[in-house]
């Protein structure tokens, strides 16, 4: 949530007073700048239906669906998961009467509605490679077709005359048996593995979870401590202080719930990343040291208290301290290894481009301070860096399953490979950069669905990394171009970033955000003199 401070609109003109301003704003916050979530305020409305704000986040629900029923944010297969969510809260508020009377009929209507445009869907996808939707969507279309089949003993209002008797489809592509396999192999081991406690909502007909809550959210998540609170027992040791979390992160976002609470370590560690692109201000950096002796961990860094630890935040956190000139061992990383790459974390299905090219980058920045290290760290950077080129696509961008945007990872694994001095580098830098001079927009943006803000100032930082390697024909124009359209998204009062970051849903970091246009503006000043 963009303050005053850090209202482009409002901000001086120099980068060492806005790099100070977004600093003491993040500092000043312990949740993060993130807006409400649909997907996790409706499981919250669902498990919790006692929970104080139940009528504020029903009326929310209603009042953020779109005109052709659906809800959330990105193209239609991002819309798939909020709106199973939404009409699958809607749906338990009006079986178990927790709606308000004078609401009911316009509930019954948004449902029948939202049901309508998860009908209308494209069944095919490709569906995102968002947290756990594997799990998450089977359990969701269960849970309505449960609900839907209440409809003939009168436990649910008419939503219209092709409801009866009809039954949400699964999409292809899920196996509508996964949540129920994953639950009984967390009851045959007695526990449920830290990996899930996320997205544990999907999982939660089986038995209560003993786990100990880490003093947070259970997994990070509103949703998943709605879930394990409906779950638990009303003696079960941890609960009362798991509705107090609730609570508060519900008195923070005015009865909303987030993706995600507190994001207060990953924001911090990529905004000072970011501002550290020209230079970290000399203003910022007592609070950014500050930060990284806070934050950095010998045994891993977690990003939320409920979250396991791993290798993205954990290099982060070792490329922040070295940026802020603090630099702290990266040994931690250690726990990530594989053959050829780092596992974000232990347990992972797939690899993630961006979390490697932090640790490529993290290592980097650390030898710069103990250069007798190398020894040590550079046949692992080798082959992170070999990892890294293999993963570019032909048309010379990377994906990674943390962002909707291929400029987000592209930016950072060019980052990280500029630095590395091999011939393969050099030309897996000209073929991004070509493909990012190839897809500018007519008013000098870029972005995948539209053009951005954020993904125009990745852009602009892979291109200025291969003006730094290599003279890039017409590059400077292009960079005129998107100063341009940089300047005038600056200048629009109540600019609202799109989301395009993954967890279970998309979501918008907002200072995280401007940290990286704050920075690429600056670069592109500097790159006049």
């Amino acid at each position: 949530m963009t303050s005053a401070h850090t209202d482009p609109a409002h901000l001086p003109q120099s980068y060492g007073s806005r790099a100070a301003l977004l600093i003491a704003d993040v500092d000043g916050d312990p949740w993060g700048s993130v807006r409400p979530s649909l997907y996790e305020t409706a499981r919250v409305l669902s498990f919790a239906p006692w929970l104080s704000g139940h009528e504020r986040r029903l009326a929310w629900l209603r009042q953020q669906q779109h005109p052709d029923g659906s809800w959330g944010e990105g193209p239609a297969p991002y819309r798939l998961l909020p709106t199973l969510s939404v009409v699958e809260a809607l749906l338990s508020a009006l079986r178990f009467d927790t709606a308000p009377g004078a609401g009911r009929e316009r509930l019954a209507a948004a449902t029948a509605a939202g049901l309508a445009a998860l009908r209308n869907l494209p069944p095919t996808g490709p569906w995102p490679d968002t947290a756990a939707i594997e799990i998450l969507v089977p359990s969701l279309v269960a849970q309505i077709n449960e609900h839907l089949d209440q409809q003939e003993f009168g436990a649910l209002p008419p939503l219209g005359p092709w409801s009866r008797g009809f039954r949400l489809p699964l999409p292809n592509g899920f196996r509508h048996t996964l949540p129920d396999q994953i639950a009984q192999r967390c009851r045959s081991a007695g526990s449920v593995p830290e990996k899930l406690h996320h997205t544990y909502e999907g999982i939660a007909r089986l038995p209560h979870a003993e786990v100990a809550l880490p003093g947070g959210l259970f997994g990070s998540s509103p949703a998943a401590t709605a879930a394990w609170v409906a779950a638990a027992p009303g003696s079960v040791a941890g609960r009362d202080q798991a509705v107090t979390e609730l609570t508060a992160v519900a008195r923070r976002y005015d009865g909303l719930f987030p993706e995600a609470a507190p994001i207060s370590v990953f924001e911090r560690l990529w905004v000072a990343a970011a501002l550290a692109g020209p230079g970290l201000p000399h203003t910022c950096r007592a609070t950014v040291r500050s930060w990284a002796g806070q934050i950095y961990d010998p045994a891993g860094v977690r990003g939320a208290p409920g979250l396991m630890p791993d290798a993205d935040d954990t290099a982060m956190a070792v490329l922040v301290a070295a940026l802020a000139g603090e630099p702290r061992d990266p040994a931690p990383l250690s726990a990530f290894e594989t053959g050829t790459n780092y596992d974000c974390y232990v347990g992972e299905d797939t690899g993630s481009a961006t979390a490697n090219a932090h640790a490529l980058q993290a290592l980097g920045a650390y030898l710069r301070f103990q250069p007798a290290a190398a020894v040590v760290h550079r046949p692992r950077m080798n082959l992170v860096r070999d990892w890294l080129l293999a993963q570019q696509q032909p048309e010379g961008a990377w994906p990674d399953k943390w962002h909707a945007s291929p400029y987000y990872a592209t930016s950072r694994c060019v980052t990280a490979l500029a630095r590395e001095g091999h011939p393969r580098t050099r030309d897996a830098i000209r073929s991004a950069a070509d493909w990012v001079l190839e897809t500018q927009r007519n008013d000098g943006s870029w972005g995948i669905w539209d053009g951005t803000a954020e993904e125009t100032a990745y852009a602009v930082n892979i291109l200025l990394r291969a003006d730094d390697l290599i003279r890039q024909p017409h590059s400077t124009d292009a960079l005129d171009r998107a100063e341009t359209a940089l300047l005038a998204a600056s200048h629009t009062p109540g600019h609202r970033h799109p989301a395009l970051w993954h967890d279970k849903t998309l979501y918008a970091p907002e200072a995280m955000v401007q940290a990286e246009v704050t920075a690429a503006l600056e670069l592109l000043r500097t790159r006049h003199r």
